[in-house]
């Protein structure tokens, strides 16, 4: 028979540790990664230059992440007693990474197709339009207001993309 105790100890299931891999690799993916486009795009001309650094910052960040929530989720399953954190460490780092990576290409692939003026603007829209879209479903699946959950992302991207726009205007070489 379950002590009264046991029988109220919050569970976590093992979609709920997923879908914070995912939320948090696109979120992330997408913020980072325009941020870092769309500020050296405003600093520098060179498009070859723009597109290399993208692909290095998405890489880097994306094996970062995942590297960080492998470990971090491990030090969770290690200080849980109760084993209620059942979820495969490769697979949430797994997670973590094709998260970060696809949020990571909303920027990149109108860098690669479209001229620089208008790549910036388009890179910028594709992530603000991914923000809205990821908060509009994570508001979907978690019960809570789907159109408050989407302006909520958008809100927190937008204000950190901008802050890559301006180093970049600003520190021009």
């Amino acid at each position: 028979m379950e002590s009264s105790a046991q029988a109220e100890t919050p569970t976590t299931s093992v979609q709920e540790d997923y879908l914070r891999s995912a939320m948090f690799g696109l979120q992330d993916g997408l913020v980072s990664t325009t941020g870092v486009v769309v500020g050296i795009s405003a600093g520098i001309d060179d498009k070859d230059v723009i597109i290399l650094a993208a692909f290095v910052a998405v890489l880097v960040e994306a094996t970062s992440m995942a590297a960080g929530q492998y470990s971090s989720e491990k030090s969770v399953h290690q200080m849980d007693r109760s084993g209620r954190h059942t979820d495969s460490l490769l697979i949430g780092g797994a997670i973590m990474f094709a998260a970060y990576l696809i949020g990571g290409l909303f920027p990149i692939v109108p860098t690669i197709l479209l001229g620089r003026p208008e790549a910036q603007v388009v890179a910028v829209l594709a992530a603000f339009a991914g923000l809205f879209t990821v908060g509009f479903v994570k508001g979907r699946v978690v019960g809570q207001p789907p159109l408050r959950s989407a302006v909520e992302l958008f809100v927190i991207g937008a204000a950190a993309t901008s802050i890559g726009l301006a180093v970049g205007f600003y520190l021009k070489v």
